[in-house]
């Protein structure tokens, strides 16, 4: 079953804080608000929070095994809200591991969203979650398990990007923000207003390949080995010393395994006394199908209803092509497997502008409509700092001083 987009609603609770726990989880169809498996646990005794996000990581992992691609989750806990959506520090050192779980949860979908509803409006997951803390109490359920209509709550329309009601909703938002900052409460003051020491987190210095002829010429280079031209390799040059300079001890270059990439990559490696150099397929670049080697031009000239499509969605591909929707889920699992193999140490990753877009827009949490509007020159160096508990800091974006 492959579903493209999904809701999850997730509660969790104790009866005592901390006490008897347990969670609930609901995932629904995005279109019809079908109920589509439910998740439900008694986890022994633990806090409020832990449950929620419990409750949470239960929802995303079931969307996961749907096939879904896109998740809106809801909740009716503002702190999970918040500390997911970056917005607030994660204070709490037993709730670290929880939030970590979640985000790697998160980097499988190519979209994920989080909403804070009120009690009322997630009953199903909050009946699913008292049951369970019924059942991790030892007795029997306090109130009627949920077997009302399958189809809970009808579907509510998305406002589009630039509508009245996405701008009145940023606005209160930051109103919200602005609130939440005077207060005492240290759970509400947004995570990125603190700095953060470096020495904790995964280093990421992103590079993109140098020039190629294609390059040159604007053409759609995706899956094509083209290689580097000659100012490319003097790029490839100076982007090793500038690397060396930025992170002295690196622990590996990582790169895509097209011949631009890691023509770009081994001067890096030796300039930074020959670490070792992988490649990583997830790091290619979008195959950009009938396009590929085609100028932008050329390919509104032949092809302007998809590409006007794909312009406007992320989940519309060239034709015989990939959408970037695919190329977000290999970025995300490449960026998994760089977090767990080098935790807390620095790793170049050499790869093409795609990938390195799609890492810079969700490090960012940006739209999708950032990775049309960023511009990156090749051999361009970019830096993101990542945490174990999901929080990021863009140190750089697309430095390009030492090529003179």
């Amino acid at each position: 079953m492959s579903l493209a987009a999904v809701v999850v609603e997730a509660d969790g609770g104790s009866r005592g804080n901390p006490g008897p726990a347990g969670y609930g989880a609901v995932v629904r169809d995005a279109t019809t608000g079908e109920v589509l498996t439910e998740r439900s646990e008694a986890i022994g005794t633990a806090t409020n929070n832990v449950a929620e996000y419990r409750g949470l990581i239960a929802g995303l992992t079931a969307a996961a095994e749907l096939g879904a691609t896109r998740v809106e989750a809801r909740m009716d806990s503002k702190l999970v809200v918040e500390q997911m959506s970056g917005r607030w520090q994660i204070k709490n050192p037993g709730l670290r591991p929880l939030a970590a779980e979640a985000a790697v949860l998160v980097r499988r979908f190519a979209a994920v969203t989080f909403t804070w509803i009120p009690r009322e409006r997630n009953r199903h997951a909050d009946a699913l979650a008292n049951a369970a803390m019924d059942a991790a109490a030892g007795r029997a359920p306090s109130g009627p398990t949920v077997t009302a209509p399958r189809i809970v709550e009808p579907p509510r329309e998305v406002a589009a990007p630039d509508s009245p009601a996405r701008a009145a909703a940023r606005d209160a938002a930051a109103r919200a923000g602005a609130k939440a900052t005077t207060g005492t409460d240290p759970a509400t003051v947004p995570a990125s207003w603190e700095p953060r020491g470096t020495s904790e987190a995964t280093r990421l210095i992103l590079v993109r390949h140098g020039q190629t002829e294609w390059t040159a010429q604007r053409r759609y280079s995706g899956r094509g080995d083209v290689p580097l031209s000659e100012r490319g390799r003097d790029q490839a040059r100076a982007t090793a010393v500038r690397v060396a300079a930025l992170a002295p001890t690196v622990a590996a270059v990582v790169s895509s395994p097209l011949s631009r990439c890691t023509a770009t990559a081994r001067p890096i490696a030796a300039a930074l006394g020959k670490v070792p150099l992988r490649t990583s397929d997830d790091l290619v670049e979008c195959d950009f199908g009938a396009w590929e080697g085609r100028t932008f031009a050329e390919v509104r000239q032949e092809w302007p209803g998809e590409l006007d499509a794909w312009l406007a969605s992320t989940a519309v591909a060239p034709p015989d092509g990939e959408s970037f929707a695919d190329v977000t889920v290999r970025v995300r699992r490449a960026l998994d497997g760089l977090l767990a193999a080098y935790p807390g140490e620095t790793v170049v990753v050499v790869s093409h502008v795609s990938p390195i877009k799609i890492l810079l827009r969700d490090a960012l949490a940006a739209g999708d409509a950032f990775l049309h509007r960023l511009y990156l020159d090749p051999a361009g160096v970019s830096v993101l700092d990542v945490w174990a508990d999901g929080g990021v800091a863009v140190r750089s974006v697309n430095d390009t001083a030492h090529l003179g």
